[in-house]
């Protein structure tokens, strides 16, 4: 089969590697339908120093299932499913909680053990919890706009969705969303469907903030930093925001988003952290009462009811996706995505 892998920065091979096999009775073989490159599998693209032995990529994905092992039960195959980005047994106690990516048994692809997911085949541990069966639904034979909205659920507009949520947004309130990145986007997407009164997304590229205005954004800011913040304070008449969901990971980032926070207000990230310390005192949260939320999205917890909303047309994130490629052909997927060329790529099979 074919399989991506990283060997360094900007050094990305799809390579020719032996089929996975099932190696404990809960893993499961799914073959792919649609995987794709994600904004964090552009941190190590930039960054990650060389080796000799590639790291396994990608971890968003919707496939049928091929073989199952002998004590998976919820799944089997021809079934078509979408996989969350991370694996867990959705049993143990924080994944009853609804903190699937705290799994106890649970982890995360891109290792040599599990492999990744910009793969022709995958093997999924802990079937019976990571993946879930679309109902009543043929995969080979939808169109590419519900393929699309459905990978979405893997990982990036569930995670736009996770910054919304455990930021607290609902109707009446004013949301910033800093980033016109995919989960920037899908963070609009879903504070519209949770009733924000007010969405100002924080963006410079004009194509994306279009379709952030088409999500539900009702004012877009292009100024950064100081300026940025400046702008935001003037749209909320220097009150700032009830809740900011920060979508880009890295300092700049967070420094606008405690500046436009308003007093008592919420922050939600989930652009992973680029940095290990990040200002939390009197002039940051302590001064103002507010909240610090966030984290990896558990995308197990909402995709029973996410399904459905794309099924139904109530929702369609999969607008995020503006390029199609090959797997073959992920190299230049990433290299589109780090130059800013693309938004998001998706990967057929």
């Amino acid at each position: 089969m074919l399989a991506t892998f990283m060997y360094g920065a900007g050094d990305v091979r799809v390579e020719t590697v032996p089929d996975p096999i099932i190696k404990n009775p809960t893993d499961a073989i799914v073959r792919t339908v649609r995987s794709c490159i994600c904004g964090s599998d552009l941190h190590p693209y930039h960054s990650m120093h060389a080796t000799h032995q590639g790291n396994p990529m990608g971890h968003e994905l919707i496939a049928v299932v091929e073989e199952v092992g002998a004590e998976v039960a919820s799944v089997k195959p021809g079934d078509f499913v979408v996989a969350p980005f991370a694996f867990q047994d959705n049993t143990c106690v924080f994944c009853r909680e609804g903190l699937q990516t705290s799994c106890i048994h649970g982890g995360w692809y891109g290792s040599a053990e599990t492999g990744g997911l910009q793969a022709s085949l995958a093997r999924i541990p802990l079937a019976d919890g990571s993946l879930v069966k679309v109902p009543d639904v043929d995969g080979d034979s939808l169109d590419e706009g519900l393929l699309a909205s459905l990978l979405t659920l893997s990982d990036v507009y569930l995670t736009g969705y996770h910054a919304a949520r455990v930021g607290r947004v609902k109707p009446g309130k004013t949301v910033t969303v800093i980033g016109d990145g995919a989960v920037g986007l899908s963070a609009v997407l879903a504070s519209r469907q949770l009733g924000a009164e007010r969405i100002i997304l924080m963006g410079r590229h004009a194509v994306r903030t279009d379709l952030g205005v088409e999500f539900g954004a009702t004012d877009v800011v292009a100024e950064r930093g100081a300026e940025g913040v400046a702008r935001v304070m003037d749209l909320t008449s220097g009150e700032g925001s009830h809740i900011v969901l920060e979508a880009v990971g890295h300092m700049p980032a967070y420094e606008q988003a405690y500046g436009i926070v308003r007093p008592g207000g919420i922050i939600s990230r989930v652009g992973v952290p680029q940095y290990e310390e990040a200002p939390i005192g009197f002039g940051s949260l302590f001064g103002k009462n507010a909240r610090l939320a966030g984290g990896p999205a558990p995308v197990r917890a909402y995709l029973d009811a996410a399904i459905p909303q794309v099924l139904s047309g109530e929702i369609d994130p999969g607008r995020v996706f503006d390029r199609t490629i090959t797997l073959q052909e992920v190299p230049a997927g990433y290299a589109a995505m780090g130059a800013r060329e693309a938004l998001k790529v998706m990967v057929t099979a």
